[in-house]
């Protein structure tokens, strides 16, 4: 599995958070700030989009990094991905994106 694929499934190298990090896109940053932080009915700078992959090491936005349930649940029961999780069809939390999201499903299914 590619080492940036997150934990849920999706694709962090088609994440705009991910890809304003990894050419330092002051603009883009900006961009994703301002659609964030209207999606998510709170303040989100361009300073708090960093993020070099949800598996990867180094930096993470704040969400993330912190406040994802589904990466705290997998780091907690030491899954390289809710793939490995038996769970994964009937997981409430999963399901907020899998359920939406048929590519971050098939990924997880590969590692099955």
């Amino acid at each position: 599995m590619k080492k940036l694929i997150a934990y849920c499934g999706l694709d962090c190298e088609k994440c705009e958070a991910y890809i304003a990090t990894k050419n330092n896109d002051d603009v883009l940053r900006r961009r994703v700030a301002a659609l964030w932080s209207k999606l998510n009915h709170v303040e989100i700078t361009p300073e708090m989009i960093n993020c070099e992959g949800c598996r990867y090491p180094g930096k993470k936005t704040m969400f993330c990094e912190g406040l994802c349930e589904i990466r705290k649940c997998a780091m907690k029961n030491n899954f390289e991905t809710c793939g490995n999780c038996e769970k994964l069809d009937h997981c409430e939390k999963v399901e907020m994106v899998i359920g939406n999201n048929k590519e971050a499903y098939n990924n997880l299914k590969e590692k099955k």
